[in-house]
């Protein structure tokens, strides 16, 4: 591969001058094998360069200006896409050109490649495990969902089991009230029954001191009356043996 550089040996613009050397200078620094086609001196090669120069890369004006760097037949760019190719480290990509071992551009190239064999593998693993996932035996899935259901229904019997504990609690309490509330009533129900007594027994004294009373009463009265006779007959006996006198 050859690499072609266009130029205009007698050209009257000092800027045109100055990217010219630098295109050659930095050939000459790499130890590019190039060729200079002198565009003012042949009327061949200024067609030929402005015939393969693509139409989007031309200037407004549509006649490209030196330097125009092609490697063979292929377009490769004029001034300014070959200086941001240095600055990117990237000319021998820029001419088409393997770059040298050990060269900044050749270990960024191997770094790339590392970077993109990795993530293509890593993306090849990706797709493997998604197969292999994909590929799992009927029967296994069907094990690992009849697992699934064992599961389950044992975490249903498992909380009915829970539910029942919880209702035969639930009736131990109501059963443990009742019999509190029947033992309560219980002893309610005696304490009733000795008020009552206390108030009859109470009733019994009280009827039998009104007896008493009545009883003494009556006896004081039969009492008086037996004095009251004994005086009256002792009057009388007194008043006959007065008579008799």
């Amino acid at each position: 591969m050859v690499i072609k550089v266009f130029l205009a040996s007698s050209s009257g613009s000092t800027a045109i001058k100055k990217k010219q050397q630098d295109v050659v200078g930095f050939l000459e620094a790499l130890k590019v094998d190039y060729t200079q086609l002198d565009i003012a001196c042949s009327e061949d090669n200024r067609m030929w360069m402005r015939q393969n120069v693509p139409e989007e890369k031309k200037p407004t004006n549509g006649i490209p200006l030196p330097p125009q760097i092609f490697n063979e037949e292929s377009y490769c760019g004029d001034y300014e896409t070959f200086f941001d190719a240095k600055e990117d480290n990237a000319v021998y990509s820029f001419l088409g050109l393997p770059p040298p071992p050990g060269s900044k551009e050749a270990q960024q190239a191997d770094m790339a490649n590392i970077v993109e064999n990795g993530t293509h593998t890593e993306e090849a693993n990706a797709e493997e495990n998604v197969d292999e996932s994909t590929e799992v035996p009927e029967e296994e899935r069907n094990g690992d969902a009849h697992g699934e259901e064992e599961q389950e229904q044992a975490a249903d019997e498992v909380e009915g089991e829970g539910g029942e504990e919880e209702e035969v609690e639930e009736e131990a309490d109501t059963a443990e009230g009742e019999a509190t509330e029947g033992e309560t009533a219980g002893d309610e129900a005696p304490a009733e029954e000795e008020e009552e007594e206390q108030e009859e027994e109470e009733e019994a004294v009280e009827e039998t001191v009104e007896e008493t009373d009545e009883v003494t009463e009556d006896t004081e009265a039969h009492a008086e009356e037996e004095e009251e006779q004994e005086e009256e007959e002792d009057l009388e006996e007194t008043q006959e043996e007065a008579a008799a006198e």
